[in-house]
């Protein structure tokens, strides 16, 4: 077994490092939901992402062309809804599914590229999103055309990274890297602040999951921030190590198993096992990013 994980791809190697990490830092988001808002959860996740973002601005300041200002702004929004959503259902439905539906992004990518950025999308692609989308019902198991609050922000949660996604594409022709992902960190830790100011005159149950009250967080609790700040960086940093290394494509399939990995954690904090018809549609999304992926 060792003799084989080495000779593994190193992006692959990279790749399920990443997504190990990145179901670490969904079950340590899990532990603070128990302790705080889904929001505050939200703001503390990305302010440790501004201070590491910030010490490498000073380190080596931004090179970059700049100009497109709103779309910036635009990537920064939408990042920011996604992870709101996709952290609202950490709490409240089982860790592997809320992972499941956050990776239903590739496949509205690939959709919103052809879309929007009028890339090419073939046969096998459409194929692949039609799969994605009968695995999106598996999950959901809708009754008639009505959808649990869970299963609406779940869907957001991968239409809205997706959608920040695919300006990404745009925007790196004008920004530094790092500006980009700043602009998701810095609207995502002035965002949950306005709202947390908000809740404190809104009382509607319908929108919980962007309102909250704020809480200063008690002994473990910190332990529990710094671990999910600590591996959503470095599950992101490995993940473009092995985007670097290795074929998109390659570790683009692979890091559907954050999924698998997330579904194990989940257990031990005391999510049930999917059943049948969720496992399915499980099954069909990774079929269906991967052939989107292919497809393009």
């Amino acid at each position: 077994m060792k003799q084989t994980f080495t000779n593994l791809d190193t992006g692959i190697k990279y790749m399920l490092l990443s997504s190990l990490l990145f179901g670490v830092m969904g079950a340590f988001a899990k532990l603070c939901s128990e302790h705080m808002s889904s929001l505050e959860v939200v703001f503390f996740r990305n302010l440790f992402g501004v201070v590491l973002v910030g010490v490498t601005l000073v380190k080596s300041p931004l090179v970059q062309q700049g100009g497109r200002p709103l779309l910036l702004f635009f990537r920064g929004f939408m990042g920011f809804a996604a992870l709101l959503a996709f952290f609202y259902n950490i709490a409240h439905i089982p860790l592997g599914d809320a992972m499941t539906f956050s990776k239903t992004a590739p496949i509205f990518t690939a959709l919103f590229a052809y879309l929007f950025l009028n890339e090419k999308l073939s046969t096998l692609g459409w194929f692949g999103i039609a799969v994605g989308f009968i695995g999106i019902v598996l999950i959901t198991q809708p009754t008639g055309l009505t959808f649990s609050k869970s299963d609406i922000l779940g869907i957001f949660s991968g239409v809205g990274a997706a959608l920040a996604y695919t300006s990404v594409r745009e925007l790196r022709n004008y920004y530094d890297t790092r500006a980009i992902v700043l602009s998701f960190m810095a609207v995502g830790t002035a965002g949950p602040l306005v709202l947390l100011l908000l809740s404190e005159f809104l009382h509607v149950n319908s929108l919980d999951f962007m309102l909250g009250e704020f809480v200063m967080p008690q002994g473990e609790v910190w332990f529990y921030i710094v671990g999910m700040g600590l591996f959503a960086t470095f599950a992101q940093y490995y993940m473009t190590k092995a985007y670097g290394v290795s074929k998109a494509g390659i570790v683009g399939a692979v890091s559907y198993s954050s999924i698998v990995f997330s579904i194990v954690l989940g257990l031990f904090l005391g999510d049930a096992l999917p059943d049948v018809i969720t496992a399915c549609g499980i099954v069909l999304i990774v079929v269906a990013g991967i052939m989107a992926a292919k497809g393009k």
